[in-house]
């Protein structure tokens, strides 16, 4: 018993609390005194010294750029929207060239008496079916998109009579039409250029709308790199943004919206396919469907008329008239 006693007074002596400091402190050997001490937190009872930053500025690697605000045409007439290396990208545009009771039974009758069909395209050794019905008249085929339609010289009479219409309001004149039908706001026209050789340098393509509203865009393409740009497009349109912009990155160029509505002439003139790129987008709301009649001119050979050709035509520009500048 006793010596139960004595284990546990030996065990109780070691939670005493423990001594309470002096206050002095322990002072540090010679040895150590020309050592710097890191002075520790401030809890310790140490401020931590302040070394004094400096900030250098430099300049960005990318210029800024402003992303261009998107123009609007919706008014009648002549339109100056690019001039650049490969000449100047002019559009007309002809609101009500048909008036509404004329365009409101051309329409319905285009609608249920035209061959309309889905057309398979290729694009990266895909197959895929165009998102919008087409048809195709002209004396000689059409291929775009590694797809080719067939010549047809059928033209349905109505087709002739509008043909001679926009020819005189244009004094130009075509050989050849595609026909488009966007049923409903889900069918589409990709971005794209109609610059295939058989349509020759600088092709004139006037597009007659008829039913429902749609967005046609356009986006200005970037210089190929290598050509001369005019300063204000070298200031703009930097060497590596311009490498960026041909990888498909187009945020910096310009865009335009022409909305066409029910009876609009629209037509594309001079550098417009070289140096533009268009579209009808998909709507995700109600949209009724829509003709485009775009007339054109093909070539038997690349590169436009040649002497002793059928197809060439007497003009491909129109009248002088005033530009607006867009």
């Amino acid at each position: 018993m006793s010596d139960k006693r004595q284990r546990a007074r030996v065990q109780g002596s070691w939670a005493k609390p423990l001594p309470r400091p002096s206050g002095q402190t322990a002072s540090v050997p010679n040895n150590h005194q020309s050592k710097s001490v890191n002075p520790g937190p401030a809890s310790w009872g140490f401020r931590p010294q302040r070394i004094p930053q400096t900030f250098e500025f430099h300049q960005p690697i990318k210029p800024v750029r402003d992303v261009p605000p998107e123009k609007v045409i919706e008014q009648a007439g002549d339109y100056e929207i690019s001039h650049g290396p490969s000449g100047i990208s002019r559009l007309r545009l002809l609101p009500g060239f048909l008036p509404p009771e004329q365009a409101d039974w051309m329409f319905s009758k285009l609608l249920a008496e035209l061959p309309w069909s889905q057309k398979t395209n290729y694009k990266h050794g895909e197959s895929y079916q165009e998102p919008r019905l087409t048809c195709w008249y002209g004396e000689l085929p059409y291929t775009y998109s590694q797809s080719t339609m067939a010549a047809n010289t059928q033209w349905h009479p109505l087709l002739l009579t509008l043909r001679e219409a926009v020819e005189q309001m244009t004094e130009c004149s075509f050989n050849s039409l595609l026909c488009n039908l966007y049923r409903d706001g889900h069918d589409s026209i990709s971005w794209h250029s109609d610059n295939e050789a058989s349509l020759g340098a600088k092709p004139t393509i006037a597009s007659l709308s008829l039913g429902d509203t749609r967005v046609f865009s356009l986006r200005k393409q970037p210089p190929p790199f290598g050509s001369k740009v005019t300063v204000k497009e070298a200031i703009s349109c930097i060497y590596h943004v311009l490498r960026m912009e041909e990888n498909g990155d187009y945020t910096y160029m310009e865009q335009i919206r022409v909305p066409l509505s029910h009876g609009t002439l629209l037509l594309m003139l001079g550098a417009t396919q070289d140096d533009w790129q268009h579209q009808v987008a998909k709507e995700y709301h109600d949209r009724g469907p829509r003709i485009n009649l775009t007339f054109r001119n093909i070539y038997p050979r690349a590169g436009g008329p040649q002497a002793g050709d059928q197809a060439a035509i007497h003009s491909q520009t129109p009248i002088n008239s005033p530009l607006s500048q867009v």
